[in-house]
């Protein structure tokens, strides 16, 4: 690992300048670099597959602001919309007609989203969805699961439970233990606890919460009858079924998570992609269920700057571009190619890996183990993956700085720019196996 002071010093600086202003020298603690070691980079721009820091540096991007960039950086057609919309003015407080046509291009990409609601971000979804599921139910307890992360939420900000029926215990001091003993955690992909604690609590149950294919513990997918036993039990019970699709909204295709498996929740959340980079979240639904938000209904939910026109003419600008030029067959291809190389290197590298992806997300786990849920994700040797993380930045690629997050490939690189990846994987691979 090189040393950030004297190898990117304007970076050095600014993060000095900022620790003393901003906690942490961040404004959000996924960017600490605190999984990897070392000071994070400040960044002076992007454009297409690049970030570019205070130094001058450029790296290919696979973090994507954490998902919003499927088009790379300043995508014309979204900076236009962009502009335009902020000439007109940047926030209203009343409604404007972006709102409407932004939530019809949902509504027309999702099959299960018969309406939606705007706010300004994925925790604001997240938080909106819960409740609304306890107030069209009457119920108070939600299902989360262990790795899967839904915004810094009071109630589902909650460790993971070793036992189907064991209550959420608060893994952040600030949260009372009030506010999330109605959580029950269990493990992802674990169809006995679940089925477990239905038969237990199912007629208590207001809704079940996950993402569909987590990207918080790594990239891990669902089994088939995991996904079946979630709809089955919820159905049964007269709980509702919510999918987490803040990051998988429109990245892995035009209809998410929900329409690459072929399901239906109940409700949906979004953000990331729907605002082209923007501040924004959603959530949305059945109409029946929607229908109980104020002021169609009695849940309350509201927010200044919900709507935001410019935030909804750049999601307009986005999800038509990825309607009218989709990129996900050759982000599949791309991802894919990825993927075969680094494992590829590892085996040569002599160092045990495995590796999670579905269509343009993806990870790199540092471990024997196959890995399901968080558990087997934890399984991961951290200390390698930091040096891993440096040696492939030190060659000009932004990864995630934690093994615990997915990788973005989005749709500005070429075949060029994945070669280079898959080169400077193998190289930073031997580095590792050396120690």
């Amino acid at each position: 690992m090189l040393d950030l002071s004297t190898v990117r010093p304007a970076s050095a600086a600014a993060f000095d300048r900022a620790k003393a202003v901003i906690p942490g020298g961040v404004n959000s603690p996924a960017r600490a670099f605190g999984g990897v070691g070392g000071n994070p980079l400040f960044i002076a721009r992007a454009d297409g597959p690049f970030l570019f820091d205070l130094d001058g540096n450029r790296y290919l991007d696979f973090i994507g602001s954490w998902g919003p960039m499927i088009l790379g950086h300043c995508h014309p057609a979204v900076v236009e919309a962009t502009i335009a919309a902020v000439k007109n003015g940047s926030s209203y407080g009343a409604p404007c007609e972006l709102e409407t046509r932004l939530a019809e291009m949902v509504i027309d990409a999702v099959p299960s989203v018969e309406m939606v609601r705007f706010v300004s971000s994925g925790t604001e979804a997240t938080m909106s969805a819960i409740r609304l599921a306890r107030g069209f139910t009457g119920r108070d307890l939600v299902i989360k699961f262990a790795g899967c992360y839904h915004g810094h939420v009071d109630s589902l900000l909650v460790s993971a439970g070793s036992s189907a029926l064991t209550l959420g215990v608060p893994n952040s001091p600030g949260v009372p233990v009030g506010c999330t003993q109605d959580t029950i955690v269990l493990k992802f992909n674990d169809t006995t606890a679940l089925a477990e604690v239905f038969a237990a609590k199912g007629d208590k149950i207001a809704g079940v919460i996950l993402e569909p294919i987590v990207g918080n513990m790594g990239l891990v997918p669902p089994t088939a009858e995991f996904r079946r036993e979630l709809r089955q039990r919820t159905q049964k019970h007269g709980a509702l079924l919510v999918y987490d699709e803040v990051m998988t909204g429109f990245r892995l295709g035009y209809g998410g998570a929900q329409e690459l498996l072929g399901d239906k929740p109940d409700l949906s959340c979004f953000g990331k992609i729907i605002g082209g980079g923007y501040p924004v979240g959603a959530y949305g639904g059945r109409a029946d269920i929607m229908k109980k938000i104020m002021p169609a209904g009695p849940v309350f939910q509201a927010g200044t700057l919900s709507g935001n026109p410019v935030a909804m003419a750049a999601g307009i600008a986005t999800l038509n571009e990825l309607k009218v030029n989709p990129p996900y067959a050759r982000l599949e291809e791309q991802s894919k190619r990825i993927g075969e190389g680094l494992l590829k290197a590892a085996a040569s590298a002599n160092v045990p890996v495995q590796f999670n992806r579905v269509g343009s997300m993806w990870t790199l786990f540092f471990t024997n183990t196959p890995v399901s849920d968080l558990d087997t994700a934890k399984t991961s040797d951290t200390k390698r993956f930091g040096r891993f993380f440096w040696e492939m930045m030190d060659r000009g690629v932004y990864l995630p700085c934690s093994q615990f997050e997915a990788a973005f490939t989005c749709g500005a690189m070429t075949d060029e720019h994945i070669a280079t990846t898959i080169q400077a994987g193998a190289e930073s691979l031997q580095a590792v196996a050396k120690g």
